[in-house]
């Protein structure tokens, strides 16, 4: 057989074994590696398994990955995410709409410790579903909120998203965060006009909330200056050079632990549960890597990767819509495929095209990340959506998706900024210290 054909039944079976949900690391192990055999020989096969399993577990940029986990993981276990949506509760509750804004800015802030979608979207959804509920929210409204704003753990930095880019493609980690910064805030604040038109247009959407003196929301603020303070102090030291990402995540990770063993908010079996988390997550994020790095090397020997790149670059379409292909690829995959997934399977062949075209690839990192974060809310697969879910049981999956469907709209609106205005991502990583 045809190298081409070998890829092409490769992709196929790789498919197949994602379609029977069979874990994103295991199918990829299998098919690479089977791969590598039929296109080079078993040994090369097991000698690439053995050398990229050693490369990957002593790479040191890597120790970003357990280091900004286990911050988030401590920052859940000591009551740190709860006082972020305290204090957005407190300042902007009493407007229309404004507990469900609350939730997007809580998101955002715990996005910002954790670097996970799903933990943003698992965490606020048990803080703030409840509340939404007793002040008659829409059922669509509250659980699209929570469920669109936990897909800003991808984006907002850290980023596990952003870490696995960067491994695949060999970009700066620290330059990746930076551009995810006022992408992220950029798309939080659409989030909340959002729901401030919805309140607006059905009053019934978002009810107001309860009213706070200026002492509530002061005290409710004060509570959540020590998580602003490392998030600032972290993305901050990486901006002006003070901190490479390694240290700034194990600054960070070291500040909310004495933090909340000070505020005796921290206890050895809580700190337990989060370490375990941390390890368990870190495990799965290596085997995803190990399992790209064997994939990688059979796509390559198949040629299919260099066979997409020069079909996509003879289309007469111009850049510009050779980027809108690639982007729609990533938003039609988004509605079957799991977000690292897509990452693995098309980096090498999409890169390479994006390289050629004189494209930034810092920004296309950006794009790619917050179109992975439309396929969360996507259906039918949406891991955000099934994870609000069993937080709201009641609340039919239908009615789920109907209430993130005008969030999906919106970050679609978001990936065509970006797409006009790079600078919008390009601005911080450009003006870096030593970047």
């Amino acid at each position: 057989m045809s190298p081409d054909l070998v890829g092409l039944i490769g992709i196929l079976a790789l498919f197949a074994l994602l379609a029977l949900r069979v874990p994103v690391a295991f199918a990829m192990f299998v098919v690479g590696l089977a791969g590598v055999s039929v296109l080079s020989s078993p040994a090369n096969a097991f000698n690439l398994l053995a050398s990229e399993t050693f490369t990957l577990a002593s790479s040191a940029e890597l120790i970003v990955v357990p280091l900004f986990i286990l911050m988030g993981n401590v920052a859940t276990a000591s009551g740190m995410s709860r006082r972020l949506y305290d204090a957005a509760y407190a300042i902007i509750g009493s407007i229309r709409g404004g507990l469900a804004s609350a939730t997007i800015v809580g998101c955002g802030g715990f996005a910002a410790l954790c670097g996970s979608s799903v933990a943003s979207a698992l965490t606020m959804g048990r803080v703030s579903l409840a509340e939404m509920e007793r002040f008659n929210y829409d059922p669509r409204l509250s659980t699209g909120a929570v469920a669109a704003g936990g897909t800003l753990g991808i984006l907002i930095p850290p980023s596990t998203g952003f870490v696995v880019y960067a491994i695949l493609t060999q970009q700066s980690i620290g330059r990746l965060f930076l551009a995810g910064v006022l992408p992220g805030i950029m798309l939080l604040l659409l989030f909340i006009l959002l729901i401030t038109a919805l309140s607006i247009m059905r009053p019934s959407y978002g009810p107001t909330g309860p009213h706070r003196s200026l002492r509530e929301k002061s005290v409710a603020l004060m509570g959540a200056i020590p998580i602003i303070g490392i998030v600032l102090l972290t993305i901050g030291g990486i901006y002006v050079g003070f901190f490479s990402p390694v240290e700034a995540a194990a600054v960070g990770a070291g500040l909310v632990i004495v933090f909340s063993v000070v505020a005796r908010q921290l206890t050895v079996k809580s700190f337990y549960h989060a370490v375990r988390d941390t390890i368990a997550t870190t495990a799965t994020v290596m085997l995803i890597l190990i399992s790209a790095h064997l994939l990688n090397p059979f796509l390559a020997l198949s040629r299919i990767p260099h066979e997409v790149a020069t079909l996509l670059t003879g289309l007469d379409i111009g850049p510009t819509g050779i980027l809108a292909l690639i982007l729609l690829c990533y938003l039609v995959l988004g509605l079957f495929l799991e977000g690292f997934a897509m990452l693995v399977l098309t980096m090498p062949i999409f890169f390479p095209v994006v390289v050629a075209l004189g494209f930034d690839p810092i920004w296309f990192g950006v794009l790619v990340v917050l179109t992975l974060e439309m396929g969360l809310i996507s259906p039918p697969v949406g891991v955000n959506v099934f994870i609000v879910k069993s937080v709201a049981p009641n609340v039919p999956l239908r009615d789920i998706f109907a209430g993130v469907m005008p969030f999906w709209l919106v970050m679609l609106v978001a990936v065509i900024l970006l797409v006009l205005f790079p600078q919008i991502a390009l601005f911080l990583p450009n003006t870096m210290i030593g970047g």
